[in-house]
């Protein structure tokens, strides 16, 4: 992938580039990056193949090793930060490059100051508690720096470890969408989580 366009110094994906960085000890979010595009192209790829990662989404892996898809889907999260309605952060392990997951803030309404998260992590990674160190930045900056007063998230209920992690940061359980997703061919539920600002701060 070329990550500049020719006769241009600007990175092609400027908005995305644009990020903030978030840092925490193990983890840390942030842009993506000119100069990591290729590896980051090639890791989207991989993270969303698996099986194992991808296992609960309403949408179903990807092919393995398919780079259109990843370049396409790092044109969404330029788009997205673009028009404000979506910052898609990188997660990469502190001093590292490499991409091992990301964590987004979407549909951000901010009349209403509200926005849903979601969050991916490499498999290998799983029991090290970065998945929630990585939710855990990104909710700081949503109720910091963004101003907003709820988060929400959309978990298919036999998740247990999202749930648990959604729980342990004080998200609650406010209802049950009943077989939502069709998803190779088996349907999903879906438990809705929220957390509100003042329950953040207690």
């Amino acid at each position: 992938m070329t990550s500049v366009e020719p006769g241009s110094a600007e990175p092609r994906r400027p908005h995305a580039a644009a990020l903030p960085l978030l840092d925490a000890d193990a983890i840390r979010l942030g842009p993506w990056l000119a100069e990591t595009a290729d590896a980051d192209a090639e890791a989207l790829a991989r993270l969303h193949a698996d099986p194992a990662g991808m296992r609960y989404w309403s949408t179903e892996p990807w092919t393995p090793g398919d780079r259109d898809r990843a370049e396409a889907y790092l044109d969404a999260i330029d788009a997205g930060a673009r028009e404000g309605d979506l910052l898609q952060f990188a997660a990469r392990r502190s001093g590292e490059a490499a991409l091992v997951g990301w964590v987004t803030l979407y549909r951000i309404d901010r009349t209403h100051r509200r926005a849903e998260i979601g969050y991916l992590l490499d498999t290998v990674l799983w029991g090290r508690g970065l998945g929630r160190r990585m939710v855990d930045l990104a909710l700081d900056h949503a109720f910091g720096t963004l101003g907003l007063h709820k988060i929400e998230a959309d978990v298919d209920p036999r998740n247990v470890t999202s749930c648990r992690l959604l729980e342990g940061l004080g998200f609650q359980r406010e209802g049950l969408l009943r077989q939502r997703w069709r998803t190779g061919g088996e349907l999903q539920d879906s438990a809705i989580y929220g957390l509100v600002a003042d329950e953040r701060r207690a």
